[in-house]
């Protein structure tokens, strides 16, 4: 049996949250160095990203549905679930800060969660054609019931991690386990078993995989329920199964007040621990976007606590210009951070002629 050829040059989109929108200044700058991606590996909030680069021909084209009042009016549908009260959810936070456990008992991820978000992604109207570039967006399959929540996890594996991808990635992906699966990552939740999905649309599962535990709800689709990409936040071993050129960036840490603990108590994952493992990693090209909270500190969306009211608010852009300008604002830090990274980096290959040629000359 032939192997699959791999995919030239794969662009990793880890995460993002609300900040998705640097992604697609990423993506122009790659193209404008001469390194247009030909895969876009995305998890989490990355995944709108990598789905509006799909399915839209030109930059200009992404930059105006980005900027667009569709877009405005879905974030402007997120809204806090009646579990959002602030001592309620101090209370849990504190609770699995201080358990050392990993996944001690199987999460409630149908009803633990604090914003309510629309089931649908909206979509560029009148698609047509393949898709400007291949996509693999990242999602976990829930191996357990709702009616399970709350038993004794024991040993057992709870998610299942599923590519939701075409069928040429499917094929490069064949046989793969679960980056994972390795033992150094301790006693999880993820299940050995690599799964891939060619059915599901890219705009589906970019909603799959923006479904973020303890924020969002698991989402259901197809008669399965799926965890998001935070499931393999920063998926290099996919990548480099997938495609001879890795770009990836270089990400700072997680909190250990909120993030790492809820990694714990959800994955049994370090996520910290992940995150230095992959930073320290070779590739390509790295994109430095760890000052991201500060240079983007006001153009996301933002958390506000009413303590009069006991809740906790999800606060977007009041007004449709200052959406646009938090978008422009995100879609700017990643085209610079990603010309800063291809101006200053060779890809291999030149480095390999380079290296070739000066050998050649006894230098």
């Amino acid at each position: 049996m032939t192997q699959a050829k791999k995919y030239k040059r794969c662009m990793v989109m880890a995460g993002g949250g609300f900040r998705f929108g640097i992604y697609l200044g990423m993506y122009a700058a790659a193209c404008e160095a001469g390194r247009p991606p030909d895969l876009l590996l995305a998890s989490c909030g990355s995944a709108i990203a990598a789905s509006i680069i799909a399915s839209l021909p030109d930059d200009r084209q992404r930059k105006a549905w980005l900027n667009s009042r569709e877009m405005y009016d879905f974030w402007g549908k997120l809204k806090s679930s009646s579990q959002a009260t602030i001592t309620r959810t101090l209370a849990q936070a504190a609770k699995r800060k201080f358990s050392k456990k990993n996944v001690a008992t199987i999460p409630d991820l149908f009803n633990d969660y604090l914003f309510e978000v629309p089931e649908k992604l909206p979509s560029p109207p009148n698609l047509t054609g393949e898709p400007q570039v291949a996509v693999a967006i990242i999602g976990g399959k829930l191996l357990f019931s709702e009616e399970e929540v709350g038993q004794l996890r024991g040993q057992r594996k709870l998610f299942a991690e599923t590519v939701f991808c075409d069928q040429h990635a499917a094929d490069l992906l064949n046989g793969m386990a679960s980056p994972l699966s390795d033992p150094r990552w301790g006693n999880h939740a993820i299940s050995d078993q690599l799964l891939t999905d060619v059915q599901t649309p890219h705009t589906v599962a970019a909603r799959i995989s923006i479904a973020d535990m303890f924020y969002f709800r698991c989402y259901t689709h197809a008669g399965e329920n799926y965890i998001g990409g935070v499931l393999d936040l920063f998926p290099i071993e996919l990548a480099r199964r997938l495609a001879d050129e890795v770009m990836i960036e270089f990400k700072q840490g997680f909190d250990q007040t909120f993030s790492i603990p809820a990694w714990r108590s959800v994955l049994g994952v370090d996520g910290n621990a992940r995150l230095k493992y992959v930073n320290g990693q070779a590739v390509d090209y790295r994109i430095d976007t760890s000052d991201i909270t500060f240079a983007l500190a006001k153009q996301s969306a933002q958390k506000k606590l009413d303590w009069r009211k006991n809740r906790i608010n999800l606060v977007m852009p009041e007004t449709y210009d200052a959406y646009v300008q938090v978008m422009s604002a995100q879609w700017q830090y990643g085209y610079e951070r990603g010309m800063e990274a291809f101006q200053r980096q060779q890809p291999y290959e030149e480095k390999l002629i380079r290296s070739v040629d000066r050998y050649s000359r006894g230098c």
